[in-house]
């Protein structure tokens, strides 16, 4: 959980330094989204429990980068996760984007300590007003792991520009 904790820190340290250009453009330096998660395993059990990450952009239309936790429970259990992922943006209309994106992902329990694997992920995010400050998303994502076990996630919650 403390590397998660870091991993998000130094994202929004290197965001904060790209954030001239961005501020030219009327873009947000950086967005933080916080919100819930749950997880099937498929198959497998379901979890659920908080979820937040913070979203870069260093190439405008190109490319964004999400670095995100999540602490998911379950009967007896408690998960940690982690994951960077690596989207392509696309522009719907003025207060709809639609992202595309994959990249690795980390998970730990007590049982059975750390694992590594991959997420491909849909992000949603809905600008409802148009100074872009708040708004909410929603993320399905599907992750398999370093032991071919596969799950379907989805994430929701609100979104925060950080100007």
């Amino acid at each position: 959980m403390r590397t998660s904790i870091f991993s998000i820190v130094m994202a929004a340290m290197v965001a904060t330094s790209a954030g001239t250009a961005a501020a030219e453009e009327k873009e947000p330096t950086a967005i933080v989204a916080i919100g819930g998660a749950t997880e099937w395993g498929l198959p497998g059990a379901t979890s659920f429990g908080p979820s937040v990450s913070v979203e870069f952009t260093p190439i405008r239309n190109w490319l964004e980068i999400e670095i995100g936790a999540a602490t998911l429970f379950r009967r007896g259990v408690t998960e940690f996760e982690t994951d960077i992922i690596f989207k392509k943006p696309f522009t719907l209309s003025d207060t709809v984007e639609l992202m595309v994106g994959a990249g690795p992902a980390w998970s730990y329990t007590r049982d059975e300590g750390t694992k590594w694997g991959a997420t491909f992920a849909l992000d949603l995010m809905v600008w409802p007003w148009p100074e872009r400050k708040f708004g909410w998303f929603v993320e399905p994502a599907y992750t398999i792991n370093q032991d071919n076990e596969k799950s379907l996630s989805v994430s929701v919650g609100l979104l925060i520009a950080i100007p």
